[in-house]
Protein backbone atom coordinates (compact mmCIF):
# COMPACT_ATOMS: atom_id res chain seq x y z
CA UNK A 1 0.00 0.00 0.00
CA UNK A 2 1.38 3.59 -1.05
CA UNK A 3 1.84 5.77 2.12
CA UNK A 4 -0.40 8.43 1.57
CA UNK A 5 0.05 12.36 3.17
CA UNK A 6 -1.52 12.17 6.67
CA UNK A 7 1.56 12.75 8.48
CA UNK A 8 2.23 13.59 11.30
CA UNK A 9 -0.43 11.24 12.93
CA UNK A 10 -1.84 12.24 16.33
CA UNK A 11 0.48 9.59 17.25
CA UNK A 12 3.54 9.36 15.50
CA UNK A 13 5.53 12.74 14.55
CA UNK A 14 7.63 11.99 11.95
CA UNK A 15 7.51 11.54 7.77
CA UNK A 16 7.86 7.87 5.93
CA UNK A 17 11.34 9.34 5.47
CA UNK A 18 12.05 8.32 9.05
CA UNK A 19 11.45 5.08 8.89
CA UNK A 20 13.20 1.66 7.84
CA UNK A 21 11.31 -1.23 5.74
CA UNK A 22 11.60 -2.99 9.35
CA UNK A 23 10.37 -1.85 12.90
CA UNK A 24 11.18 -3.97 15.72
CA UNK A 25 8.26 -3.18 18.38
CA UNK A 26 8.49 -3.53 22.05
CA UNK A 27 5.93 -2.78 24.19
CA UNK A 28 7.45 -0.75 26.59
CA UNK A 29 9.07 2.21 25.41
CA UNK A 30 12.60 2.24 27.80
CA UNK A 31 13.37 -1.15 25.88
CA UNK A 32 13.10 0.27 22.61
CA UNK A 33 15.44 3.66 23.94
CA UNK A 34 17.72 -0.06 25.01
CA UNK A 35 17.93 -1.02 21.86
CA UNK A 36 18.24 1.81 20.02
CA UNK A 37 21.97 3.03 22.52
CA UNK A 38 23.09 -0.33 22.40
CA UNK A 39 22.54 -2.12 19.23
CA UNK A 40 21.86 0.80 16.97
CA UNK A 41 24.84 2.59 15.11
CA UNK A 42 23.92 6.38 14.22
CA UNK A 43 20.45 5.87 16.07
CA UNK A 44 17.98 9.06 16.25
CA UNK A 45 15.11 9.79 17.39
CA UNK A 46 12.54 10.00 15.20
CA UNK A 47 9.29 9.74 17.44
CA UNK A 48 8.24 10.39 20.91
CA UNK A 49 4.59 11.98 20.83
CA UNK A 50 2.93 10.63 24.34
CA UNK A 51 6.81 9.20 25.26
CA UNK A 52 6.31 6.17 22.58
CA UNK A 53 9.87 6.47 21.59
CA UNK A 54 11.26 5.65 18.70
CA UNK A 55 14.26 5.55 16.53
CA UNK A 56 15.84 4.83 13.62
CA UNK A 57 19.45 3.57 13.35
CA UNK A 58 21.55 0.67 11.28
CA UNK A 59 22.49 -2.74 12.76
CA UNK A 60 25.34 -4.56 10.47
CA UNK A 61 24.33 -1.92 7.98
CA UNK A 62 20.90 -2.52 7.52
CA UNK A 63 18.33 0.06 8.17
CA UNK A 64 16.54 -0.58 11.13
CA UNK A 65 13.81 1.74 13.06
CA UNK A 66 12.50 0.37 16.87
CA UNK A 67 9.64 1.96 18.30
CA UNK A 68 7.56 0.86 21.57
CA UNK A 69 3.67 -0.06 20.61
CA UNK A 70 2.56 0.36 24.09
CA UNK A 71 0.26 -2.48 25.97
CA UNK A 72 -2.60 -4.27 24.46
CA UNK A 73 -4.56 -4.81 21.42
CA UNK A 74 -5.82 -1.31 21.06
CA UNK A 75 -2.67 0.29 21.13
CA UNK A 76 -0.40 -1.92 19.28
CA UNK A 77 -3.40 -1.87 16.46
CA UNK A 78 -2.87 1.93 15.57
CA UNK A 79 0.73 2.23 15.74
CA UNK A 80 1.01 -1.10 13.67
CA UNK A 81 -2.01 0.53 11.80
CA UNK A 82 0.21 3.88 11.18
CA UNK A 83 3.67 2.35 10.89
CA UNK A 84 1.90 0.36 7.68
CA UNK A 85 -0.37 2.99 5.99
CA UNK A 86 0.43 6.31 6.35
CA UNK A 87 4.63 5.76 6.98
CA UNK A 88 5.03 3.06 4.13
CA UNK A 89 6.84 0.49 6.64
CA UNK A 90 6.78 -3.31 5.18
CA UNK A 91 8.08 -5.51 7.99
CA UNK A 92 7.01 -4.87 11.99
CA UNK A 93 8.60 -7.59 14.34
CA UNK A 94 6.95 -7.32 17.95
CA UNK A 95 9.57 -8.80 20.37
CA UNK A 96 7.71 -8.78 23.85
CA UNK A 97 7.28 -10.97 27.02
CA UNK A 98 4.57 -13.62 27.59
CA UNK A 99 3.38 -16.19 29.80
CA UNK A 100 3.65 -19.90 29.80
CA UNK A 101 0.33 -21.63 29.66
CA UNK A 102 2.21 -25.01 29.68
CA UNK A 103 4.67 -26.93 32.57
CA UNK A 104 7.09 -28.08 29.75
CA UNK A 105 8.02 -24.67 28.61
CA UNK A 106 10.35 -22.45 30.65
CA UNK A 107 11.44 -18.73 32.12
CA UNK A 108 13.83 -17.12 29.19
CA UNK A 109 12.47 -19.70 26.61
CA UNK A 110 11.84 -17.64 23.22
CA UNK A 111 8.72 -18.51 21.46
CA UNK A 112 8.02 -17.35 17.90
CA UNK A 113 4.48 -16.83 16.82
CA UNK A 114 3.85 -19.19 13.89
CA UNK A 115 -0.12 -18.04 14.82
CA UNK A 116 -1.92 -15.88 17.80
CA UNK A 117 -5.32 -16.74 18.74
CA UNK A 118 -7.47 -14.06 21.21
CA UNK A 119 -9.97 -13.87 23.66
CA UNK A 120 -11.03 -10.29 21.94
CA UNK A 121 -13.54 -8.42 19.63
CA UNK A 122 -10.62 -6.71 17.56
CA UNK A 123 -11.63 -9.17 14.55
CA UNK A 124 -15.01 -7.64 14.65
CA UNK A 125 -14.18 -4.79 13.14
CA UNK A 126 -13.76 -6.82 9.42
CA UNK A 127 -17.09 -7.51 9.20
CA UNK A 128 -16.82 -11.19 8.14
CA UNK A 129 -19.20 -13.81 8.58
CA UNK A 130 -16.89 -16.58 10.49
CA UNK A 131 -13.11 -16.29 12.36
CA UNK A 132 -9.77 -15.11 11.27
CA UNK A 133 -6.59 -17.41 11.40
CA UNK A 134 -3.83 -14.81 12.34
CA UNK A 135 -0.85 -15.89 11.36
CA UNK A 136 2.53 -14.78 10.80
CA UNK A 137 4.07 -14.12 7.47
CA UNK A 138 5.64 -16.72 6.49
CA UNK A 139 9.09 -15.43 5.01
CA UNK A 140 9.50 -13.35 8.28
CA UNK A 141 8.70 -16.57 10.51
CA UNK A 142 11.35 -18.93 8.01
CA UNK A 143 13.87 -16.02 8.30
CA UNK A 144 13.59 -15.79 12.05
CA UNK A 145 13.88 -19.59 12.60
CA UNK A 146 16.49 -19.98 10.74
CA UNK A 147 18.83 -17.21 12.55
CA UNK A 148 17.96 -19.01 15.35
CA UNK A 149 19.12 -22.27 14.22
CA UNK A 150 22.66 -21.17 12.87
CA UNK A 151 22.65 -19.45 16.53
CA UNK A 152 21.99 -22.79 18.03
CA UNK A 153 19.59 -20.65 19.84
CA UNK A 154 16.51 -23.14 21.03
CA UNK A 155 12.97 -21.51 20.49
CA UNK A 156 9.37 -22.84 20.06
CA UNK A 157 7.32 -22.47 17.22
CA UNK A 158 3.43 -22.49 17.84
CA UNK A 159 0.87 -20.96 18.71
CA UNK A 160 0.43 -17.55 21.31
CA UNK A 161 -2.80 -16.59 23.07
CA UNK A 162 -3.38 -12.40 22.40
CA UNK A 163 -5.89 -12.20 25.72
CA UNK A 164 -7.30 -8.12 25.97
CA UNK A 165 -6.94 -8.92 29.92
CA UNK A 166 -3.89 -9.38 32.47
CA UNK A 167 -5.94 -9.15 35.53
CA UNK A 168 -8.96 -11.93 34.25
CA UNK A 169 -10.97 -12.93 37.19
CA UNK A 170 -11.39 -16.55 35.88
CA UNK A 171 -7.23 -17.97 35.40
CA UNK A 172 -8.85 -21.03 34.21
CA UNK A 173 -10.11 -19.38 31.26
CA UNK A 174 -7.25 -18.58 30.01
CA UNK A 175 -4.88 -21.64 30.72
CA UNK A 176 -8.09 -23.86 29.09
CA UNK A 177 -6.06 -22.74 25.53
CA UNK A 178 -3.10 -24.82 26.34
CA UNK A 179 -5.70 -27.78 25.37
CA UNK A 180 -5.38 -26.73 22.32
CA UNK A 181 -1.49 -26.46 22.01
CA UNK A 182 -1.48 -22.51 22.88
CA UNK A 183 1.83 -22.15 24.21
CA UNK A 184 1.38 -18.46 26.04
CA UNK A 185 -0.32 -15.86 26.17
CA UNK A 186 0.46 -11.88 25.65
CA UNK A 187 -1.48 -9.11 24.64
CA UNK A 188 -0.62 -7.83 21.28
CA UNK A 189 0.31 -10.27 18.48
CA UNK A 190 -3.33 -10.78 17.24
CA UNK A 191 -3.60 -7.25 16.80
CA UNK A 192 -0.68 -6.66 14.79
CA UNK A 193 -1.13 -10.10 12.51
CA UNK A 194 -4.72 -8.67 11.57
CA UNK A 195 -3.61 -5.38 10.98
CA UNK A 196 -0.86 -6.18 8.68
CA UNK A 197 -2.80 -8.63 6.81
CA UNK A 198 -5.66 -5.78 6.13
CA UNK A 199 -2.62 -3.55 4.68
CA UNK A 200 -0.61 -6.37 2.74
CA UNK A 201 2.42 -6.02 5.23
CA UNK A 202 4.58 -8.50 6.59
CA UNK A 203 4.14 -9.15 10.54
CA UNK A 204 6.02 -11.49 13.23
CA UNK A 205 5.81 -11.71 16.95
CA UNK A 206 8.86 -13.18 18.95
CA UNK A 207 8.29 -13.35 22.34
CA UNK A 208 10.68 -14.48 25.94
CA UNK A 209 8.69 -16.37 28.32
CA UNK A 210 8.90 -13.69 31.62
CA UNK A 211 6.57 -15.83 33.75
CA UNK A 212 4.36 -18.85 34.09
CA UNK A 213 0.80 -18.85 34.32
CA UNK A 214 1.04 -22.31 35.60
CA UNK A 215 3.28 -22.21 37.96
CA UNK A 216 3.46 -18.45 38.96
CA UNK A 217 6.96 -18.06 38.58
CA UNK A 218 8.43 -15.31 37.60
CA UNK A 219 11.39 -13.01 36.12
CA UNK A 220 12.93 -9.87 38.37
CA UNK A 221 13.12 -7.06 36.63
CA UNK A 222 16.64 -6.88 35.97
CA UNK A 223 16.37 -10.68 34.77
CA UNK A 224 14.24 -9.78 32.15
CA UNK A 225 16.49 -7.01 30.85
CA UNK A 226 19.19 -9.78 30.41
CA UNK A 227 17.16 -12.41 29.08
CA UNK A 228 15.57 -10.50 26.18
CA UNK A 229 18.75 -9.77 24.92
CA UNK A 230 18.91 -13.20 22.63
CA UNK A 231 15.60 -12.21 21.65
CA UNK A 232 16.35 -8.59 20.86
CA UNK A 233 19.63 -9.83 19.00
CA UNK A 234 17.04 -12.61 16.98
CA UNK A 235 14.74 -10.08 15.88
CA UNK A 236 17.78 -7.83 14.89
CA UNK A 237 19.39 -10.48 12.75
CA UNK A 238 16.17 -11.37 10.70
CA UNK A 239 15.95 -7.22 9.95
CA UNK A 240 19.10 -7.80 8.33
CA UNK A 241 17.76 -10.94 6.29
CA UNK A 242 14.84 -9.04 5.28
CA UNK A 243 17.30 -6.11 4.24
CA UNK A 244 16.75 -2.45 4.28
Amino acid sequence: MTPNNTYPTAHIKATPADFAPTVLMPGDPLRSEFIAKNFLADARLVNNVRGIQGYTGTYKGTPVSVMASGMGMPSMGIYAHELYNVFGVENIIRIGSAGALRTDIALREIVIAMGASTNSAFFDQYGLKGQFAAIATYDLLAKATEVAKNKALPVRVGNLLTSDTFYGERITDTLDWAKLGVLAVEMEAAALYMTAARAGKNALAICTISDSVVTGDALSAEDRQDSFVEMMELALETAVEVGG
